[in-house]
């Protein structure tokens, strides 16, 4: 008789996680969570509401500012639904906000405040600091033409870097205007549709400039730039006049003098900006908006300090019509090389007057900004804000089971803790008292309650504080002084134990 062939091991799976994603553990969740409750007062207290729309979004919904719908798959993720529609995950908050509004334009009071957080997808190529899965929280004003509403914005930016533990000083929010970047374009011959190539190049290039310089600038905007790794990037192609006027246009900066004449001071400033754009139109009634936008925000206490024009701000999105800005986190860290290099970006929005227009026959002005929220939670973990730092909760109070036979009675237990309102959880794997201490442990739970045999026909239960143990197990010495002293364990009625645990929380955690 012949042996029974060896039975193949199962095969396996291999646990991965897709390039691009990230998984988080409960407490950066319980700290993120803590950051978007700040960031939510700060944006309710200036009157907006929540709205919430779903990932799916229908493909051509999503803007012209994504790739062209022949090929859907580029940069979004896409997929054909029933009927041959299809369907992608949303790449940003804004765009869906355009349809909701559309489509509920009636019901909806004019003008319209709403915030919304939830994740987008980006279906590009993943790299360091980059993701295609990531979480934005936003805010929009639907249905304000005047500039008065992305001043409105460009303060509350600065009141909510403040809130969530970015000082005053650490931090700038910068506003440019798109209408001035076309008047640029329009002087240097660069208008039109069919220039529109050119102009994305030249877009690209200007918001390069805080990281290459003006060096690097110029010859993006010239003949191309070849970077360290020996990767050549084409560049506009512009002469040398046209580069210089570009660059004349970045490099203004404002630095009014403290107590000086702010009106003179802003005029000498968007004058220069003047002569940039020279005879466009466009351009000049840009730096008229942002004249009067640096002018509200003066009067509303928001100085030089917190907003400011600058003129380097481009934003990459194309619905973008008007006023753009980024709230810039100023202090100095130390990347991965070593080097000391700013923060940068963690918000940014415009003014998209013709994103809500598409669905509909009338325009509908808009304007607000989006919050990257992993991006300002490491910037918190940096500063230390107490937000994302602070104490954490406590784990559950564990009840061991010593007598399996007597589950019923453990139940009973932790019912009556969870009744009064107390975060507790009965030990359900099959190990010994001395595997389920550690697991108490690994749960960062404050105490343990313990019932054998003898507790239980005394109709008593032992309370364990494992914080106050582990203090004073650094002070015993010996195993045997430990089994004596049995620190931070009392025995207790069972109709005690509710007020008992109750006290150890709040010793450790107050309340």
């Amino acid at each position: 008789m012949s042996k029974p062939a060896k039975a193949e091991k199962a095969a396996t799976l291999k646990p991965r996680l897709p390039r691009g994603l990230v998984d988080r553990g409960p407490a950066e969740i319980a700290a993120t969570n803590r950051m978007l409750d700040k960031i939510r007062e700060s944006f309710e207290l200036y009157g907006f509401e929540a709205v919430e729309t779903p990932f799916i979004e229908y493909t051509e919904a999503l803007g012209k500012f994504l790739p062209d719908l022949d090929r859907p798959n580029e940069g979004v993720f896409s997929f054909q639904d029933d009927d041959e529609s299809w369907l992608s995950l949303r790449y940003d908050l804004t765009a869906p906000l355009a349809r909701y509004v559309a489509e509920h334009f009636d019901a909806l009071p004019k003008p319209y405040r709403s915030y919304r957080a939830g994740y987008v997808f980006r279906n590009e190529k993943p790299g360091p600091g980059r993701f295609r899965q990531f979480m934005q929280f936003d805010a929009d004003i639907v249905g304000a033409p005047t500039v008065a509403a992305d001043a409105e914005i460009c303060m509350m930016a600065a009141d909510t870097l403040e809130k969530v533990g970015i000082g005053r000083g650490d931090y700038v929010v910068k506003v440019n205007n798109r209408k001035v970047l076309d008047g640029v374009m329009e002087a240097i011959g660069l208008g039109g549709a069919d220039q529109a190539g050119r102009r994305l190049i030249v877009l690209r290039a200007i918001d390069k400039l805080d990281r290459l310089g003006a060096d690097g600038v110029r010859l993006l905007l010239g003949p191309g730039r070849k970077d360290e790794s020996g990767d050549f990037t084409k560049g506009a192609g512009l002469s040398d006049e046209a580069i210089e006027r570009i660059l004349r246009y970045v490099s203004f900066q404002a630095s009014p003098t403290e107590g000086g004449d702010r009106l003179a001071f802003w005029e000498d400033f968007f004058g220069g900006w003047s002569e940039v754009v020279g005879a466009s139109e466009t351009g000049r009634q840009g730096i008229a908006e942002l004249h009067t936008i640096m002018k509200l925000c003066e009067a509303a206490g928001y100085g030089h300090d917190r907003v400011r024009a600058d003129p380097s701000v481009v934003r990459g999105l194309e619905y973008y019509t008007g006023p753009v800005f980024e709230a810039e986190l100023t202090f100095p860290v130390v990347n991965e090389d070593g080097q000391t290099v700013r923060f940068g970006s963690v918000a940014g929005g415009g003014r998209y007057d013709g994103l809500v227009g598409r669905f509909r026959s009338e325009p509908v002005p808009a304007t607000g900004f989006s919050v990257g929220v992993s991006r300002l939670f490491s910037a918190l973990q940096v500063v230390r804000s107490p937000i994302v730092s602070g104490q954490a909760a406590p784990g559950p109070v564990v009840i061991l089971v010593l007598d399996r036979e007597e589950t019923a009675a453990y139940q009973a237990l932790v019912s009556s803790l969870r009744q009064a309102g107390i975060r507790s959880e009965l030990y359900l794997g099959a190990s010994g008292m001395k595997a389920q201490m550690k697991y108490a442990d690994r749960r960062g739970a404050p105490c343990v309650v313990i019932q054998g045999s003898d507790e239980r026909a005394r109709g008593e239960v032992q309370i364990k504080d494992l914080i106050e143990g582990a203090k004073a197990a650094e002070a015993i010495a010996s195993n045997a002084e430990w089994k004596a002293a049995r620190p931070a364990q009392l025995s207790v009625p069972v109709d005690e134990m509710v007020a008992r645990v109750r006290e150890v929380l709040a010793r450790h955690y107050g309340g």
